[in-house]
């Protein structure tokens, strides 16, 4: 050894020992410098040494630390903050918020305490409810949400049964029940209802968003990319977190009105054809409240924050107004379904959300929850009597008759005599559908902290949905000889959810930039119920069966559909967020579950994000995911009528489980696989400006779909399948399968420029997606693989078209507002690219009679390579329904007389934009072969025209 560096290494060690000598125990306590209330969680570190710790509840810190050193204060949301030590023992500072990146805090997709929106290595919208729902007459949190985001879809139905009322959306493109919800961080329930009829997102469930408040909800976080492995089944397309209000003494206040002025479609301007039900000039008259209060609770920063919602909407009725077929926008009259828009619907419900500190404790008590009721009524497709119109189709045994044989029996009120091309007036009816839904929901836990910076949150969330149809104005026509009852307990269904959770997370400051650690464990209980309608509802009491059984427009569901089904789940994981350093931060995750009827799944992700500059991240992330079949797919059984092609026939879906499906070959129901990839970047070129952009790619495996459907009548079943059917009396069945693998992908963009100087502010706001799916394969069983006939009853070219148009393969939107002083104005320009969609098929060659093939008569009707016929010549064509690319513009107003109150007016779709016409051109008289029965599809720009709005908004 060179005895020459014995002096340094002396010196060295005198230092080093004498630094050590000076470190001491320092405490202290961080609070807002707005409000000075303590904070939770704020990082305290030794600048340039790897020491650190966080705040507790009551915002106290405790470390040592060198006498001469530099504490560095910081945490998302608050600007960082250096303070030197010298030689004190007590430090208490007061952090600033970063008022830019406060309210953008995003909290899913994470469980390290939250990230800037523009930090996360996932692409995070966050949706301000007032920002978003005050200047805009949609009234309902799954429209507002489908105008804010670039990727969240849906489709308002008209004239499918339960659909009407259960707004089910999407993300990327996927289906309704591959996106979860989350309330507060903690899982909500889905609804009993499950979409079999006339809607998009056939054969799928999914979350009623609205039924939650929206006077309760503070923001939403829509988390683009698949979560499984973080939160668990249904997050393949990715998750929504809905964070309620915490605020106390402040009173909110929002109330409004809507209304359509639809000119050109409202049957109102029209009523002379008397053909079409009708309401006003202006239709659709909504009339919404929501009111929200918090009160505090001890004097440890806990509060109880209360919440209402009333809404009540009426119907809307649309038709092609123009009967002139020579004319370009001319159709003939609607004869299949007189009575078409959007249902009415009453609804209201509240919800609460506490928090309660433990005094001289770290441990908080939390609570949130709340009710809603929905009482909905919708027509359903109309009854005919003689069909006098060339175009009709006439249905006796639909009505109530005197006796056998005997003559229809004539009820005011609910029939009435319609005017035909022959001078001979006929008679119609149109039965009503109603719903009443309630949902219920309550979650409660505790959380706390133990030593070494360890957190706890135990939590358990119940909620149950039940949804019970009824018929009204309609008739059991094999009751002979009576037209009563009018009014049918058609029964229904109900979902329950209970879901227990304990997770620890760790901070540890230390280790590189900083490292999250959290570990959990899951377990979740469900169960699904049908429970049938009172037996007229039903039945068919006509021993010769020549008189429809049930409730027209919707049978009740029998006791032989009756289920009462349960399992169970257990879930681990693990997820971990390590800041390698300040610049590069890398995520993982892994969850195993355990579900007691279909077995063992495993998943996991993999995200990163790198700072390339102080503004600029580029960001990433790879992922399994999985969605366990729902209760509701391997047990829902029915039996209703459906109208296609412009015949009605009663269908039977039949579960999993039934001997029915057992025939067809149908396997039991397996669980949805999926890959996620996604590449983007976030950019923050100045302070007013944010621009993020994000590719996707999700490719899923086995997805459950409704299949089509099967008729008994056909020679070419097999043999064991047609028999059971025949056993059965069951004409035509349909059943849930895994039925199609499919591939998305696209491209996300947002950019945000918000500046604000002196008393003026100006927005731009323009949001994108443009997306594309494939179906890569269809997974027909081997019984049903035949034929080209079973191959397209299976999953037909029409059943196809409308999973390819879940979603638009464009989506572009601009919002643009200006304000001074007390007055704003704003545009918004929503654009929806072009959709196609098929018929089920009106026409038939019948040179290829007995083919089975393209052409066949016999196809007529079911979707299968659907054919109409030209009116000029008859020659066959696609029918192709083709829904161009379109834009709607809204157009607002806001002024604010005090700090107290606010007005906001306007009309969204100021143009009274629609879409194009549902038929093939040259072929009007087969108009309506759409899935609504009207002149459109159920498209995402709607088809109701202006809506006019006015809100008022009151806070105190």
């Amino acid at each position: 050894m060179n005895l020459k560096l014995l002096p340094c290494l002396a010196i060295l060690m005198l230092c080093a020992g004498y630094l050590f000598s000076q470190n001491q125990k320092i405490s202290g306590k961080v609070t807002d410098a707005g409000s000075g209330a303590p904070l939770e969680g704020i990082t305290v570190r030794v600048k340039s040494a790897p020491k650190g710790t966080q705040t507790n509840k009551d915002g106290i810190f405790t470390l040592d630390a060198p006498s001469t050193g530099t504490l560095e204060f910081s945490s998302v949301g608050f600007n960082t903050q250096e303070v030197s030590i010298n030689g004190r023992t007590e430090i208490n500072v007061q952090l600033v918020p970063a008022v830019a990146e406060l309210t953008q805090v995003v909290l899913v997709g994470s469980r390290s305490g939250g990230r800037a929106k523009t930090e996360t290595p996932v692409p995070v919208d966050v949706i301000s409810v007032n920002q978003a729902g005050l200047p805009s007459a949609k009234m309902e949190l799954t429209s507002l949400l489908n105008a804010a985001a670039p990727s969240f879809n849906y489709n308002k139905q008209s004239g499918s049964d339960g659909a009407d009322q259960i707004d089910l959306a999407t993300l990327r493109g996927l289906g309704p029940d591959q996106t979860l919800v989350l309330i507060n961080g903690k899982r909500r329930h889905q609804t009993a209802f499950v979409s079999v009829f006339g809607t998009r997102g056939r054969g799928n469930s999914g979350t009623d968003l609205n039924a939650i408040p929206e006077s309760a909800i503070d923001r939403v976080e829509i988390l683009r990319d698949g979560a499984s492995a973080q939160y668990g089944s249904d997050a393949i397309a990715g998750v929504i977190n809905i964070i309620l209000k915490k605020d106390v003494n402040h009173l909110s206040i929002n109330t409004g009105y809507a209304g359509y002025y639809d000119h050109k479609f409202n049957t109102h301007f029209k009523s002379s054809l008397n053909q079409y039900e009708s309401a006003g000039a202006i239709d659709g008259n909504t009339v919404t409240i929501g009111a929200n209060y918090g009160f505090p609770i001890g004097k440890n920063g806990g509060f109880i924050n209360l919440s209402g919602n009333f809404l009540r909407q009426g119907k809307t009725f649309r038709q092609v107004l123009d009967t002139n077929l020579t004319s370009s926008g001319g159709l003939p009259i609607n004869t299949g379904r007189r009575a078409h828009g959007d249902g009415s619907v009453t609804t209201g419900g509240g919800m609460l959300n506490m928090e309660i500190p433990v005094a001289h404790s770290n441990t908080t008590v939390y609570a949130f929850g709340g009710y809603n009721y929905k009482a909905a009524d919708a027509y359903a497709y109309t009854r005919t009597l003689h069909g006098y119109n060339p175009l009709a189709s006439g249905h006796p045994n639909r009505f109530p008759i005197t006796q056998k044989n005997g003559n229809a029996i004539f009820v005011p009120g609910i029939m009435e005599s319609i005017p035909t091309p022959g001078d001979q007036p006929d008679t119609i009816f149109n039965p009503h559908i109603q719903t009443h839904i309630q949902d219920a929901s309550l979650a409660a836990g505790v959380r706390g902290s133990l030593g070494n910076n360890w957190k706890w949150d135990l939590s358990n969330t119940l909620g149950r949905n039940d949804f019970h149809f009824y018929g009204d104005k309609t008739f059991n026509a094999s009751l002979i000889g009576t037209a009563s009852p009018t009014h049918f307990d058609d029964g229904g269904f109900s979902f329950l959810q209970n879901t227990a959770n304990l997770t620890f997370t760790k901070e540890i400051p230390h280790l590189g930039a900083g490292f999250n650690l959290a570990l959990g464990a899951e377990y979740r209980y469900e169960n699904y119920k049908i429970y049938a309608g009172e037996e007229k509802s039903w039945r068919n009491f006509d021993p010769d069966t020549l008189q429809a059984s049930g409730a027209q427009g919707f049978p009740g569901y029998r006791p032989s559909d009756v289920v009462n089904a349960k399992r169970t789940n257990i879930a681990g994981y693990v997820d971990a967020e390590w800041d390698i350093t300040t610049k590069f931060l890398l995520g993982a995750a892994i969850r195993a579950e355990n579900y007691s009827d279909f077995g063992f799944t495993s998943n996991y992700k993999l995200a990163a994000r790198y700072k390339v500059a102080p503004h600029f991240n580029i960001r990433g992330s790879v992922s399994t995911g999985y969605r366990a079949p729902s209760l509701q797919q391997i047990n829902y059984s029915s039996q209703f009528t459906n109208v296609q092609g412009g015949r009605i026939t009663e269908v039977k879906i039949a579960p999993n489980y039934s001997p029915i499906t057992k025939a067809a070959g149908i396997p039991e129901l397996k669980q949805e696989k999926s890959v996620n990839a996604s590449l983007g970047f976030s950019w923050k070129p100045v302070n007013a400006l944010t621009i993020t952009i994000d590719g996707y790619l999700v490719k899923v495996k086995d997805r459950i779909v409704l299949s089509g459907q099967f008729d008994a009548s056909d020679a070419t079943l097999d043999p064991q399948f047609r028999d059971t059917l025949n056993s059965l009396r069951i004409n035509n069945a349909q059943f849930f399968a895994n039925a199609v693998n499919t591939t998305n992908y696209g491209v996300d963009i947002v950019i945000d420029y918000n500046k604000k100087w002196n008393d003026q502010h100006f927005r731009a706001l323009f949001t994108g997606n443009l997306q594309h799916m494939d179906i890569d394969k269809i997974n027909v069983p081997d019984k049903l693989n035949d034929s080209y006939l079973h191959r397209g009853e299976f999953f037909s070219e029409r059943e196809q078209h409308f999973v390819l148009a879940s979603a638009p393969p464009v989506k572009l939107g601009l919002n643009l507002e200006y304000g001074i002083h007390k007055f704003s104005v704003g545009a918004r320009v929503t654009y929806y690219g072009k959709i196609v969609l098929l018929g089920y098929g009106f026409a038939g060659d019948p040179a290829k009679e007995g083919t089975g093939l393209p052409g066949d008569p016999n196809l007529e009707g079911t979707g299968i390579s659907p054919l109409v016929a030209l009116d000029s010549d008859g020659t066959l064509v696609p029918e192709q329904f083709n829904y161009n690319g379109k834009a709607v513009t809204d157009l607002y107003a806001s002024f604010r007389f005090s700090s107290h109150i606010s007005w906001f007016l306007g009309a969204d779709n100021i143009f009274n934009v629609h879409p194009a016409l549902g038929y093939v051109p040259g072929a009007k008289l087969s108009a309506y072969d759409g899935e609504t029965g009207g002149p459109w599809d159920a498209v995402q720009m709607g088809f109701n025209g202006v809506r006019l709005f006015t809100k008022v908004a009151f806070s105190f």
